[in-house]
């Protein structure tokens, strides 16, 4: 059976903000015929960014790489709806039969690339799936401490099958049918290794602000991020994707969180009481989820 697979992400000032986006990209090549790259520009002119279309065109050479432009409007600014607009703008431009997508903080591991193929071929085989859900691993603060609670979710889509009007929802965490209805997924045991939450302290603060003001407006002043040791931190003892290695060398933080001190707060026991119900029973209580298995 041929299947034709299209990656596609998108992203906006990768360099400056610090994100793994080139790495994010090299981590899902190896499954794309094709892969299409929405880079945002600050002006409808398509001339003003920090250099990320730059580097990505000389970094990725090969005709698979379709490159595209887009001018981010100021007045898309509300409840983060610019980063499903801008994910839209890179699927329509897909090809496959299948569409694998991966944000510009986001990377797979080269040993579940196997696991995601036989699940795109038999997603392809399969008339009533309409895509795939993966595992979601959240470092925090650092690359050796994940995030394991309630208020970051486990389990998201990243694989949908292209022409069934499925389009990403929202602030692009998922993807629904364009009349709202979920989609039916299968789940995968491959994992999204996501270090959104991994960069530097100053960095972070950069990013924190800039999302600020696409989900608040431009006006918006929050407070400045700072680490701390929150619930729901857990060391991490695995392997990462080796794509990673010179971004993990480069962007370590020193901080180490769990010599910080510990931030209480009476949402906690809400919870530590979900997590706990959680690892007994694998039942999320109030689970958000864009998708149905």
């Amino acid at each position: 059976m041929s299947v034709k697979v299209s990656g596609f992400t998108f992203i906006k000032h990768g360099l400056s903000l610090g994100y793994p986006f080139l790495e994010s990209i090299l981590s899902i090549e190896p499954l794309c015929d094709e892969i299409v790259i929405n880079v945002g520009f600050e002006d409808p002119n398509l001339e003003k960014d920090d250099g990320t279309f730059a580097h990505l065109q000389r970094n990725l050479t090969h005709p698979k790489f379709i490159f595209l432009k887009s001018h981010w409007d100021p007045k898309v600014h509300k409840n983060g709806t610019i980063l499903s607009e801008q994910t839209n703008i890179a699927l329509r431009a897909c090809t496959g039969d299948i569409c694998q997508y991966i944000q510009g903080d986001e990377v797979i591991h080269e040993k579940d690339l196997p696991l995601i193929h036989d699940a795109i071929m038999e997603l392809a085989r399969t008339p009533t799936m309409h895509g795939l859900v993966f595992d979601y691993l959240h470092f925090y603060g650092n690359v050796d401490i994940i995030k394991h609670t309630r208020n970051v979710y486990r389990r998201e889509v990243r694989t949908i099958k292209n022409h069934l009007n499925i389009i990403s929802w929202k602030d692009a965490q998922g993807f629904r049918f364009q009349n709202q209805q979920k989609i039916l997924c299968q789940k995968t045991s491959a994992r999204i290794f996501h270090y959104g939450w991994a960069r530097g302290e100053q960095i972070m603060a950069n990013k924190v602000d800039q999302f600020d003001k696409l989900y608040h407006g431009d006006d918006f002043q929050g407070k400045r991020f700072r680490y701390e040791k929150i619930w729901g931190l857990k060391n991490f003892t695995q392997t990462h994707p080796s794509v990673m290695k010179d971004w993990i060398s480069n962007h370590r933080n020193e901080i180490n969180l769990n010599k910080l001190k510990f931030r209480h707060s009476w949402k906690n026991i809400g919870l530590i009481l979900s997590d706990c119900i959680e690892s007994l029973t694998d039942y999320r209580i109030g689970e958000y989820k864009n998708y149905k298995l």
